[in-house]
């Protein structure tokens, strides 16, 4: 698939530089740091060098076809390092108690007790001395330990999240199959598959694709994506692939990549303070600035008083041990003061609260990593929640079709049979041909001879009913040529493919939005497989099947050819009068439990929001499913939402439910 765009440069005579002993006798004949200076510093000139991508490819004993062997993993493992980078080791438990202690009432109640002590023994003796004194640090040592023991058991269930979060898989090919690995065994030389959506999983050389714009503001800062190609070649890791789709080869994995070298110069930042947190050190300071003042001001007048008194009664020049004793006192009434000044009963019942609210969370099967989050989660007054994914599955499958003027419920193998009966052989051919032809996805069989469906769910749900519907995937791909490709993406909502014939013939085919695709068809295909005019009453009634079929909370796809006049050099894909093949409704159920945490959301006063790229038919009737969307609730498209004034904006928020981002 596509085009290699690397022979717009000059190929060069090969760079001297020098590769190791170890290096050579793996079989590559090019070093780790070599390599990943190129890609990181988009070294043009020494890239040109070695022989652009094609020489890449050669030094790291890669194949843009066939990818890497199995058997020589270990080895680039041993020479170029594994795709991993250095993690901070986990906080122990002391160091828990330790950020406990941090706290500014606490740190306030510490110095206090200390003072007491050291004025109380001297003044009232043992024990009595002690007791304000061994009182305050006993609240201090409750309050550090719940606290600590909370994160700590938090730390270690996110831990083990943690680790669940980072199995991300990737598509290579390796061993001339297309499969899906960890990203943590993805090894240099492996030719890895990207489409829109992906992140980058390593640094590496574009090889071939169709329209590969990358973001790169998480390494760059620069909003303004970037279009990758054979001038472009550099991809690096940590960014993401914004439209289109392409195939690169891994040349620098873990700590020496990019993204690695970022995370050695960068630091942990800390942590925002709640705003419960802040009110609390606020008050804290205050009382503590008040109590300073009042106790500085009674040790103040007392010393004041008592140094007077001496005076006056003529004592002034004799001064003895009592005389120290009773100054003492008075200082000992001044750390009172402030001691009683500082509620330290708050911070452990403070501490106590959270812990339990926590608790609470746990037994829920909800996890908090910190204390604090319960208040900030407690302060939430809207929850807004995508549907793909969230409230929904994700595992979608064709529920319904449209086609030759009839709908079909699709259930089984026995709602396959019947569909085969109402339409010809040629009909199921083209369905057949548009649905394996133009999708980003791809059918591969394991060693076992299972098949399993790698891509999108929702081009998964076509490919699976195709393989359904007797399709053959690798005969399709081998019978056909992909000329080009325009890949979908949120703005076009469509993709779109040229397909050499075998006769020489070219045809373009359309799959997307059922809306947008519908507008740019101007016939239809009958039950013989030949393609009538697609009059404007047909076209209302064909609208009217995709809001059917959207109420029923079902995505609708619309596939739509064309025959293209020219030669398969010089044909381009055409953006009008296509011919309307087949409605599509996929369906992605509600995940179980959504409508009653929905209900306890709106029964806690909570404002709960659905936002979602689909179609606002579809859109509407999963909310009203999940009980989002009420009878006086609202759903609008992104569009007409900005188009609106500012008081009409003012007066519409409080009753939106259902937001479509266009």
């Amino acid at each position: 698939m596509g085009y290699l765009d690397s022979c717009d440069f000059p190929v060069l005579p090969p760079a001297e530089y020098k590769v190791s002993e170890k290096t050579r006798e793996a079989g590559f004949s090019i070093e780790p740091d070599d390599i990943a200076s190129v890609v990181r510093g988009h070294d043009y000139n020494y890239y040109k060098k070695i022989g652009q991508v094609e020489g890449i490819i050669e030094k790291l004993s890669a194949s843009a076809d066939d990818g890497v062997g199995q058997d020589s993993i270990d080895t680039r493992q041993d020479i170029y390092g594994v795709n991993r980078y250095t993690e901070k080791p986990s906080k122990s438990f002391l160091m828990f108690v330790w950020e406990a202690l941090h706290d500014l009432t606490l740190m306030i109640l510490m110095v206090c007790a200390i003072v007491s002590i050291a004025i109380g023994l001297p003044t009232e003796g043992w024990p009595k001395g002690v007791y304000d004194g061994l009182g305050i640090i006993l609240s201090i040592f409750l309050v550090v330990i719940v606290t600590a023991i909370s994160d700590y058991q938090q730390s270690l269930q996110f831990r083990d999240l943690d680790k669940e979060k980072k199995k991300i898989f990737v598509q290579v090919t390796r061993d001339r199959k297309r499969q899906k690995i960890s990203i943590y065994d993805l090894v240099v030389g492996d030719i890895v598959h990207l489409s829109t959506g992906d992140q980058v999983p390593a640094d590496g050389i574009y090889i071939s694709g169709y329209s590969l714009i990358i973001d790169e503001s998480s390494l760059t800062g620069e909003s303004e994506p970037v279009n990758i190609d054979g001038k472009k070649p550099f991809l690096l890791s940590g960014t993401k692939v914004q439209d289109g789709q392409g195939k690169m080869i891994v040349t620098t994995v873990g700590m020496r990549t990019e993204w690695g070298k970022l995370m050695e110069t960068l630091s942990e930042g800390g942590e925002d303070e709640t705003p419960l947190q802040v009110k609390l050190n606020g008050v804290a300071t205050v009382i503590g600035k008040i109590g300073l003042t009042f106790s500085v001001l009674t040790f103040v007048v007392l010393t004041i008083r008592f140094v007077v008194e001496k005076a006056v009664r003529g004592e002034f020049a004799s001064w003895s041990s009592n005389d120290a004793l009773k100054l003492l006192d008075y200082f000992a009434i001044a750390v009172t003061i402030i001691v009683v000044a500082i509620p330290e009963g708050l911070p452990l019942a403070v501490t106590l609260s959270l812990a339990f609210a926590m608790k609470k969370l746990m037994k829920d099967k909800a996890l908090v990593r910190h204390l604090s989050a319960c208040e900030t989660m407690g302060s939430a007054t809207c929850i807004c929640t995508d549907k793909t994914g969230t409230l929904t599955t994700n595992h979608m499958v064709v529920n319904k079709i449209w086609i030759c003027g009839k709908i079909n419920e699709i259930k089984g193998n026995e709602s396959i049979d019947k569909l085969k009966t109402e339409i010809s052989e040629e009909v199921l051919s083209i369905l057949l041909r548009s649905i394996f032809q133009n999708t980003s996805s791809e059918v591969v069989k394991d060693k076992d001879g299972k098949t399993t469906i790698l891509g999108t769910p929702t081009e998964s749900a076509l490919l699976e009913f195709g393989l359904l519907a007797g399709g053959d995937f690798e005969a399709q791909r081998g019978t056909y040529k992909i000329l080009k490709v325009v890949p979908f993406n949120s703005v076009r909502k469509k993709m779109s493919v040229l397909v050499g014939l075998p006769d020489g013939g070219v045809q373009a085919f359309c799959k997307g939005a059922s809306e947008i695709v519908l507008k740019l068809c101007n016939k239809v295909i009958d039950p013989n497989g030949t393609a009538v005019d697609l009059s404007d009453e047909q076209a209302k009634k064909v609208s009217d099947i995709i809001n059917g079929f959207a109420n029923e909370a079902l995505r609708t796809l619309c596939l739509a050819l064309k025959d293209v006049n020219g030669t398969q050099g010089e044909s381009s894909i055409p953006e009008d009068s296509y011919t309307l093949i087949a409605i599509v409704g996929i369906k992605d159920p509600v995940r179980p439990g959504v409508r009653e945490a929905v209900k306890t959301c709106l029964a806690a006063g909570i404002t709960v929001r659905m936002v979602t790229g689909d179609n606002i038919n579809t859109a509407r009737a999963i909310a009203r499913e999940c009980g989002i969307l009420t009878e006086d609730g609202v759903a609008i498209e992104g569009p007409h939402f900005r188009d609106l004034s500012t008081e009409q904006m003012k007066s519409i928020i409080p009753r939106i439910q259902v937001v479509i981002s266009l």
